[in-house]
């Protein structure tokens, strides 16, 4: 018979977590539920939405699609981490500027996934991305209040900056 419960060590934004979680617990609702880090929602619940998006190992994850225990060992990134370290400030600042964000529910993943691609590391690999790049790259966060044109405009502009191309 498989154990219902396990002891997992993980670094949540930098910090050494060691937890007893359910193994069929989500990664979200982890983070939400057990740590307190609020700032990933649970929208859909079948990866299809984007609200959950975290950092799992430096990649963006679906956190409703992750178990817990499959991050014993790893790395997690929050939109809590991200922003206190300043990470992403300047697509903060762009998103309030265009009013990217409304009712703010999918702010979390869509500056999650948005970082992805204009990483400094992805700007020097493939220089500053189309508006349809952009598109393409955050059509998996889904967003009801804003219609996307100024999460582009947004993402575009410090690409852009980033860059150096204004």
């Amino acid at each position: 018979m498989t154990e219902r419960f396990h002891t997992i060590t993980l670094h949540v934004n930098g910090e050494e977590i060691r937890e007893q979680v359910d193994a069929r617990q989500t990664l979200v609702d982890f983070l939400r539920d057990t740590l307190a880090l609020t700032g990933s929602h649970v929208g859909c619940e079948h990866g299809v939405c984007g609200a959950c998006t975290v950092r799992v190992n430096g990649e963006i994850v679906r956190g409703c699609l992750m178990l817990a225990v499959q991050c014993d060992g790893g790395r997690v990134e929050t939109i809590e981490g991200v922003s206190d370290s300043g990470e992403i400030a300047d697509l903060q600042h762009a998103f309030t500027e265009r009013n990217a964000l409304q009712c703010g529910f999918c702010t979390p993943g869509m500056l999650l996934a948005a970082q992805e691609l204009i990483a400094p590391e992805a700007l020097r690999d493939a220089g500053t991305p189309s508006r349809a790049t952009i598109r393409e790259h955050l059509s998996g966060n889904y967003c009801r209040c804003t219609g996307y044109h100024a999460i582009v405009d947004a993402v575009e502009a410090v690409a852009k900056r980033r860059f150096g191309e204004s």
